[in-house]
């Protein structure tokens, strides 16, 4: 490489913020040039405004303390997700996912082989809060924030106002260097060979550089349509295509966990910010109409006051057939959509990104690992969509067609049928899902919660043992609470910070 790189990213948001930050923060050394193009008039979408680890990650990379961001973003700790309403016929009204730590590795033994002995018919808990630490916090209201003294290391996920945290990005990235541009782009001109050379805004300038990266939103307008690459439904087994968001007043106490609760034709979520809560209804609407949808938010909700104003908004499921044409990378919305269920959308930027730098520094810059990123990428989307997908076909709702149409549903990859193949014949789920590429970071654990949760096991048996109990046996109660007892409060945590 004889000169340092040009990269123009077209759209902001925290897809593309986050972009500017990791290629300004990586290549400083080469002197490297990041412009991002934003349009003032396009508003951020903000659907789901919840993270997984990977976010802390991402700040600590950068060397962001939670002191500094989390103020400024209105922003939250996330331990766990839990599930309403999702399985109410296998006895499980709510089950919660949490994010697992690294103590949990002396308690996860305990869940797995009771979900084994449950899956032959003893009557053993399963759920998978009892025996991981981030559930027991979650339940308590604790902040997973571990005193210097705790031996372990915490993983944890934040909720955020997505705009907020746009607009936190923005400023930390052109302290980086990073030109920002508040224009509209409205073409692009391209090379003899098909490649990308300039981004032309809305006052005629010319933004040209090496590499582009799409941080357009649905609209994917470098990839999908400079580029012509086509976008590869999932309606055919994930049916939500809208949502409605609603906000609310915080009360009294902030939860440290995002809940989903099932409705009649999707699911509603509740995530927990510092100034208010953040609430929208995903649902299909093959089964409900948009009024219908926020009707039943409202109720769900007990909103009676009408002036609270309602934002809709719609979706397709799926993802582009390529994530890097050209010289182009696509990133967040722009290079599909999956449901915001389980927090997925900011891991596959960052997941994404990441990748993207390490190929085309292997490539010395060139696009010689283009294939090989765009294989393990599409993968990686396509088992995120499997996890989310099992979601539905293991519900056990009998109120609506939209939840019986979902378990009726055959259209499922191969991967997930063999997942449930190995499950439902009590095979060893957890080499069957080592044996599997780009699980992303749904491995063998996360299953065992959602398959778990679910109650997805056979009828007890008739014959009771009482030395299959690998909960009670290995005390796993009384360690994981005495653990608790070093984790503050959540407001107490919101109010403090975190050091650097």
């Amino acid at each position: 490489m004889k000169s340092p790189p040009r990269i123009a990213i077209a759209g902001g948001g925290s897809a593309g913020w986050m972009t500017a930050c990791l290629l300004a923060n990586r290549w400083k050394a080469l002197g490297i040039h990041v412009t991002l193009v934003e349009a003032p008039e396009i508003p951020t979408i903000g659907v789901g405004e919840g993270s997984t680890p990977s976010l802390k990650k991402f700040f600590e990379l950068l060397g962001i303390a939670e002191a500094d961001w989390m103020p400024a973003c209105d922003a939250t700790y996330k331990a766990s997700i839990r599930f309403v309403g999702w399985s109410p016929a296998s006895g499980c009204d709510d089950y919660s996912h949490p994010f697992t730590t690294q103590i949990d590795l002396h308690t996860e033994p305990a869940f797995i082989n009771n979900c084994n002995n449950r899956r032959l018919g003893h009557d053993v808990p399963t759920r998978p809060d009892l025996f991981l630490l981030n559930g027991v916090l979650a339940k308590a209201n604790l902040a997973p924030l571990a005193p210097a003294n705790f031996p372990f290391r915490m993983e944890y996920g934040y909720h955020f106002d997505s705009a907020k945290l746009g607009a936190f990005l923005r400023e930390h990235a052109v302290s980086l260097g990073v030109a920002h541009l508040s224009r509209r782009v409205v073409r692009c001109e391209h090379a003899e060979n098909g490649d990308l050379t300039a981004l032309v805004t809305d006052r005629d300038e010319r933004v040209a550089a090496d590499w582009f990266i799409d941080c357009s939103g649905f609209s994917a307008m470098l990839l999908r349509g400079a580029l012509g690459v086509p976008f590869a439904s999932f309606t055919d087994n994930l049916f939500n295509d809208a949502a409605v968001v609603l906000p609310t007043a915080m009360g009294n106490v902030i939860p440290v966990e995002t809940v989903s609760t099932a409705l009649s034709s999707g699911w509603a979520w509740s995530i927990p910010l510092t100034t208010r809560s953040g609430n929208g209804y995903v649902y299909s609407r093959d089964h409900l109409s948009p009024h219908g949808a926020e009707a039943e938010l409202r109720n769900h909700l007990r909103l009676t006051d009408e002036t609270v104003e309602a934002r809709h908004l719609t979706f397709v499921p799926g993802q582009l057939v390529r994530h890097w044409e050209r010289n182009c990378l696509a990133v967040g919305l722009a290079q599909g959509f999956v449901e915001p269920l389980e927090a997925t959308a900011l891991h596959l930027v960052l997941n994404s990104v990441d990748l993207f730098i390490d190929h085309l520094e292997r490539g010395d810059f060139t696009a010689r690992y283009r294939d090989a990123f765009n294989a393990v990428i599409t993968n990686r989307v396509e088992r995120v969509r499997d996890y989310i997908v099992a979601h539905y076909k293991l519900n056990t709702r009998d109120d609506s067609e939209f939840w019986r149409a979902n378990r009726a549903n055959q259209t499922l990859s191969a991967p997930l049928l063999q997942i449930l193949d190995v499950w439902f014949r009590r095979g060893d789920l957890a080499r069957t899902l080592a044996e599997m590429d780009g699980l992303s970071h749904f491995q063998s654990l996360s299953w065992h919660c959602l398959l778990a949760g679910y109650g997805a096991f056979p009828p007890l048996t008739a014959q009771p043992r009482d030395d299959v109990d690998f909960y009670r046996d290995h005390d796993v109660a009384r360690f994981l609470t005495g653990c608790a007892t070093n984790f503050p409060a959540h407001r107490a945590a919101l109010k403090h910070g975190t050091p650097a």
